[in-house]
């Protein structure tokens, strides 16, 4: 099986070695210094909205221009892994990347591999947006959902309800899958991007279209009803959790929603 995994970065960084990786320098039109891996600014490409799109610039780089049985997304810093089995020491545990002879097996379950259920308990995915970003971002992709795909309104409202989502933009699909989930999601953005005012957005706001696509995901997925997959996804590096869980407390207990500007 012909499994494409391109690996979104943007500086320096060490890839497995594993032939079904395929590191992509995402926003290269934006910073065209040479990483030594190909670029999301050939064939049919989004690389100069980077800033805005993350590595959503690399996968619409992969949906345009790659051809195999599956196509997935992962990050320099953050990679699907099997527990338990040396490949990187992370925190004093071996834990080895996902191989291509393992995605092959897990696709072979199910056509859509996801990162863990990330379960956040006390927060909904609509009230953790709101309280982490501008909440108007989401209020505008509802109101274009039912507007331009009503069928995915009462998905789009029960996966703001849950208390977990699929986060981090991962996943490994089915190519033919994954044609038709990035039809459906960059036509919704394209659209957002048209209507929504980001000029007063701080640069970490301005990345909306990658955070609301985080969002979208599992809408996409409920509505269709593609079997699934799930494992683990690894941070290549140490993480604050301290100082993340401090952050998800005061966001919860004592940020406001964060409204449109001059509502």
């Amino acid at each position: 099986m012909d499994i494409k995994i391109i690996v979104a970065a943007h500086k320096p960084y060490r890839i497995p070695e594993d032939s079904v990786y395929l590191p992509v320098h995402v926003g290269k039109a934006l910073n065209p210094v040479d990483l030594g891996f190909p670029g999301d600014n050939t064939g049919e490409h989004i690389s100069g909205k980077n800033k805005n799109y993350c590595e959503l610039t690399g996968l619409y780089w992969a949906w345009k221009n790659l051809e195999a049985d599956a196509v997935g997304l992962a990050h320099y810093r953050r990679h699907f892994t099997v527990k338990g089995i040396p490949g990187y020491k992370l925190n004093g545990k071996w834990e080895s990347v996902l191989t291509g002879r393992q995605a092959e097996a897990l696709l072979a379950r199910a056509p859509v591999i996801l990162p863990n259920k990330r379960r956040y308990f006390i927060e909904t995915g609509e009230s953790h947006y709101a309280h982490a970003h501008q909440g108007e971002a989401l209020d505008m992709t509802r109101s274009i959902i039912r507007e331009t795909a009503p069928e995915y309104a009462d998905s789009f409202e029960d996966v703001m309800k849950r208390t977990w989502a699929h986060m981090f933009n991962m996943f490994i699909m089915r190519k033919d899958i994954l044609d038709a989930y990035c039809e459906w999601l960059f036509g919704i953005l394209f659209l957002l991007e048209e209507r929504l005012d980001i000029s007063g957005y701080s640069a970490n706001d301005a990345r909306v279209f990658g955070y609301i696509s985080e969002m979208l995901l599992d809408v996409w997925l409920k509505k269709n009803g593609h079997p699934t997959a799930e494992i683990h996804a690894m941070f290549m590096e140490k993480q604050d959790w301290i100082g993340k869980s401090r952050g998800f407390l005061y966001r919860k207990l004592f940020a406001k929603r964060r409204r449109p500007r001059g509502v």
